[in-house]
């Protein structure tokens, strides 16, 4: 079922979900029709646990990159020189505006899915938990400020990150300089004695 999972994830980031045919997913794949249909129940379930797929995906590279830099970090220096380019890869080019612009769009359509809302409620939460693990690393390394929840860090990362999409469709978007500037400053003043 993974390989039906990936061919329908690759159709979704190119394309519109109306476009999906079950038949030529099982064609590309070699996947029996009738075990897509009881594994997933229905297209619709398919196409919602490949947006889950999708969704998760576009946030665990950065999750571990988190995560590896908080382990391998030996001082806050460190962790703040690690931090900085990585702080300016999650705002910045084509490939981010396309990846938030997916996330968006499997929200939006988790609005109208029950199923697909409850797939993604789950994930993000996953997601958040790992988050708060990473915010609490660097909270018991006296790197992050304690005065702030780890999960009011952990969420506040993904709201600025997510939340870019809205500048991201605007006709005066910001510029992105002024952008990672103004992210880069946010990350200082979560540090612990800023």
């Amino acid at each position: 079922m993974r390989a039906v999972l990936d061919a329908v994830a690759e159709r979704l980031m190119d394309g519109d979900e109306s476009l999906i045919r079950i038949p030529e997913i099982c064609e590309a794949t070699g996947v029996n029709y009738g075990s897509v249909y009881h594994h997933f129940g229905s297209r619709e379930g398919v196409i919602d646990a490949a947006y889950n797929m999708i969704f998760s995906r576009l946030v665990e590279d950065d999750i571990a990159r988190l995560r590896e830099i908080g382990e391998t970090s030996n001082s806050l220096e460190e962790y703040v020189s690690a931090m900085r380019p990585l702080v300016e890869l999650m705002s910045a080019g084509p490939d981010r505006v396309a990846r938030r612009a997916m996330r968006v769009r499997i929200v939006a359509a988790a609005e109208t899915r029950k199923e697909l809302r409850v797939l993604i409620g789950e994930t993000q939460a996953r997601l958040t938990d790992e988050m708060v693990r990473i915010a609490e690393h660097g909270q018991n390394r006296g790197w992050l400020r304690r005065d702030v929840t780890a999960r009011s860090i952990a969420v506040l990362v993904q709201v600025v990150t997510f939340g870019r999409t809205l500048d991201d469709v605007s006709s005066e978007p910001v510029n992105q300089s002024d952008w990672e500037q103004a992210i880069y400053a946010l990350f200082l003043d979560m540090l612990n004695g800023s």
